[in-house]
């Protein structure tokens, strides 16, 4: 388990879409400190935090179409500033959009949570969709934050820790790792893609400037 620390996190991200169709992302207030662990396996191997002792039978209340889920990816990316295309491709890839999904580490729901990370991020039930999704935005927050946009890197801090990417100075060459990050960025720039790649990509920076009134900007051009 890698703990994250969110004192290294300075701004909220934001974002908007321009004139010319460009996805432009802006720093907000500082978000709540707190700390996060997180697992090292992939959607199919791997799994974010949870609460192993947990059980799917937990989920809360009636069983929830992928229309009421996307609805709480909506308002909970909205309320985190946290693009809801990103949401989206990290859970088609964490869990297939189940929220009953548990891994073979224990990390348990949409997002993949691990027990200590359930815990720190103040989830009582894993299996509970508005808790999960909560949790696992929070979590993607810091680390869009802390890696200055770097989508790649926190990426692969989601999948492998933050320690591992620092380590390694980027995307380390742990290959679940890197099939991960290849296959959540596939979903998120190239919807249905969804296609397995032996080798890292290009990186998918976004790249970081200052407007005219002082604004530290995140844009994807």
């Amino acid at each position: 388990m890698l703990v994250l620390s969110a004192k290294r996190a300075s701004a909220q991200v934001t974002f908007y879409t321009d004139d010319q169709g460009r996805r432009v992302y802006i720093n907000a207030e500082p978000p709540a400190q707190i700390k996060a662990t997180h697992s090292t396996a992939t959607a199919s191997s791997h799994t974010t935090p949870g609460a192993s002792a947990a059980s799917p039978n937990r989920a809360a209340g009636p069983p929830m179409d992928r229309g009421q889920l996307d609805k709480i990816v909506k308002e909970v990316s909205e309320r985190h500033n946290v693009d809801p295309d990103l949401v989206r491709a990290v859970i088609e890839q964490e869990s297939d959009w189940n929220p009953a999904a548990v891994s073979h580490a224990g990390a348990q729901g949409l997002m993949q949570l691990t027990p200590t990370t359930a815990q720190q991020l103040g989830v009582n039930n894993a299996f509970d969709p508005h808790q999960n999704i909560d949790a696992g935005v929070r979590y993607l927050q810091t680390l869009l934050v802390r890696y200055g946009g770097d989508l790649d890197k926190a990426l692969a801090a989601y999948n492998a820790g933050p320690g591992a990417v620092d380590r390694a100075g980027g995307v380390p060459r742990i290959r679940e790792t890197r099939d991960y990050v290849q296959r959540v960025t596939d979903r998120y720039y190239g919807p249905g893609s969804d296609r397995r790649q032996d080798a890292m990509a290009p990186p998918r920076s976004i790249y970081r400037s200052v407007d005219d009134q002082g604004r530290v900007v995140f844009t994807n051009e």
